[in-house]
């Protein structure tokens, strides 16, 4: 019984650990564009953490400063225990591979098909692997997001929900411990949307990742959020779980639930 407990605190302080930690995060474009005011947070191992805001807050500033897209003016950003923003170009490269990032329009490549946009991801960072073995990470990626049938087709062939889930796949073929997902049911349907925020719920249970969501859609920040943080005027306002936010006696953090 005993040795149950201790695996069993083991398992918790795991769960606990934190696999991203931000402190006193700024940026300013510009003289007078002060986005990120001095943000603070950590993200922990196999949590899903949503960041709401208005436009202009500053979430997706802090996604793209997370994986070195943007450099901050300030304070530090520290991912699977390493400061990001001390890591030679090689290194931070090869920290990107662990990380999925999943931009807002899927960002595929038009001219190449469903196939050709994976294999693509998968040779640039693996080009050890055979062409057979391209083939076979290929479709079980898009087995991940139910779209194997679309495999030969192009871009323009698809539907805005169908991009999503391809975008997702291409994400999902480097196999990323961590999965930035920046607006993932923007420009989507009511049912799309659900299926995508689904999916994202499925994909951390079979692949066990870590994911930051950045959302303006309160019903996948609802079903996605294990917690959800709020970014008012670059800082952060509010934090707490989608019930806790929900019944918050800020009248500014409730108008998000309204």
């Amino acid at each position: 019984m005993k040795k149950e407990t201790e695996n069993t605190a083991e398992v918790k302080a795991s769960k606990k650990k934190a696999i991203i930690e931000i402190k006193d995060l700024h940026k300013t474009f510009g003289k007078k564009n002060h986005i990120l005011k001095g943000v603070n947070f950590t993200v922990n191992k196999g949590e899903d953490l949503v960041i709401l805001g208005r436009s202009g807050s500053g979430k997706s500033v802090t996604i793209k400063c997370i994986v070195g897209l943007i450099s901050p003016d300030k304070g530090e950003i520290y991912v699977f225990d390493e400061n990001v923003l001390e890591l030679q170009k090689k290194e931070l490269n090869e920290m990107r591979v662990r990380i999925g990032f999943l931009f807002q329009s899927g960002a595929l490549y038009d001219s190449m098909t469903v196939r050709e946009n994976l294999a693509f991801t998968l040779r640039k960072h693996k080009p050890d692997l055979t062409s057979k073995e391209v083939e076979k990470e290929v479709l079980e990626a898009l087995d991940n997001v139910g779209l194997v049938d679309a495999v030969d087709k192009m871009p323009s062939e698809l539907s805005g929900g169908m991009r999503k889930r391809i975008g997702l796949a291409r994400t999902l073929i480097l196999k990323p411990e961590i999965i930035l997902y920046d607006e993932p049911t923007t420009g989507l349907d009511t049912i799309t949307s659900r299926e995508i925020s689904e999916l994202i719920l499925d994909i951390k249970h079979k692949q066990k990742t870590t994911a930051i969501i950045i959302t303006h859609d309160m019903a996948c920040a609802k079903l996605t959020a294990d917690r959800i943080i709020v970014l008012k005027e670059g800082i952060i306002h509010a934090e707490g779980t989608y019930e806790e936010l929900e019944k918050s006696e800020d009248e500014w953090v409730r108008s998000f639930f309204e």
